[in-house]
């Protein structure tokens, strides 16, 4: 079973680099956001797994604030809405060959280390990318986090979303390295619970806010984890 999960691993690591050199070479024909989307699908169908929706997509949401374990992650989420997400990463990623181009070409936002000269940058892009009816859409960790338990959030989702007084929505990926893990050289199909949690206007007066909904968003998987047995 492992070796075979590992045979599976590579398959879906090869059709994961296939579908981004696809958006890349498709993107300049067809409109945003559909090019990342159509080879979103693409992956989604080609690994042969599905989504479990719990809870709804608030139609006036300004940020997704998500929790990140695998690199599954963006797929699902460009499968799961319709909306044209514009994603907060490292500028370092930006940087990277082959992959920092399928970042460049969506006009996604670099987070550069923490400044002055960073922060207003960061402003400045995620107000033009707003401005553009664009949802703002962020693994607040930072990284990924495969033991279950989410990092500290990084001051970054709460920077932009107290400056503007976004419409913030929490939404739970679990257990998506349970199904592909790159560190493990693992994969295998299934079906992967999304949930919804309800949305709020962020508020600049309360600091701590983000932290708070670290500890929600960590009950929630918990409860969740505990309660189906399938996630085990």
């Amino acid at each position: 079973m492992k070796i075979f999960a590992q045979i599976s691993w590579l398959f879906a690591t090869i059709l994961i680099f296939v579908s981004l050199a696809l958006m890349i070479l498709i993107y300049p024909i067809v409109p945003r956001p559909y090019a990342r989307k159509i080879t979103s699908w693409l992956l989604r169908l080609s690994l042969f797994y599905s989504l479990d929706v719990q809870g709804e997509e608030d139609p006036e949401a300004q940020i997704f604030l998500v929790n990140h374990q695998s690199d599954l992650d963006i797929g699902i989420m460009e499968t799961l809405t319709s909306k044209d997400l514009a994603w907060v990463a490292k500028k370092e990623l930006f940087d990277v060959p082959f992959f920092g181009l399928a970042l460049k070409l969506p006009q996604d936002i670099a987070v550069e280390r923490e400044s002055k000269t960073a922060l207003i940058k960061l402003l400045r892009a995620a107000k033009d990318r707003l401005e553009k009816g664009r949802v703002i859409t962020m693994f607040p960790e930072g990284t990924r986090s495969t033991t279950g338990k989410m990092l500290p959030f990084k001051a970054g989702a709460k920077v932009i979303a107290d400056k503007y007084k976004l419409r913030v929505q929490p939404i739970v990926l679990m257990q998506t390295s349970k199904y592909y893990n790159i560190k493990k050289f693992y994969y295998k199909p299934g079906r992967i619970k999304v949930i919804y949690m309800d949305s709020f206007i962020a508020d600049k007066e309360s600091e701590s806010w983000l932290s708070d909904l670290r500890i929600k968003m960590q009950g929630v998987y918990d409860d969740e984890l505990a309660n189906n047995p399938s996630h085990r």
